[in-house]
């Protein structure tokens, strides 16, 4: 099976200088989400960006797991508001241009 839309997370955590525990906690609450390919465990490239923010506010902060948890949360509730704002916003123009 090709591995190119995946990070092995040994490669990751050895670039970050992240234990390897760190990301199955991530997974355990349900932050990420690991794939198993022949016995490997890998992350989605799509993932990584989100990964290497929760990397550097665990460590970096010292903000604990259900911290992350919180925070992963509210971030993804203001994505959601922005994307939102913006089809309204789209929805408005339309009717300004009459």
């Amino acid at each position: 099976m090709e591995t190119q839309n995946y990070i092995s997370i040994k490669q990751f955590c050895t670039n970050h200088c992240v234990p390897i525990s760190f990301v199955y906690e991530l997974y355990d609450f349900q932050l990420i989400e690991i794939v198993t390919v022949e016995d490997d465990a890998y992350l989605y490239e799509t993932q990584i960006k989100d990964l290497e923010k929760l990397v550097r506010l665990h460590f970096d902060l010292k903000i604990n797991l259900e911290g992350l948890d919180a925070i992963h949360n509210l971030l993804s509730q203001v994505e959601s508001l922005k994307s939102d704002i913006i089809k309204l916003e789209n929805k408005l123009k339309r009717f300004e241009d009459y």
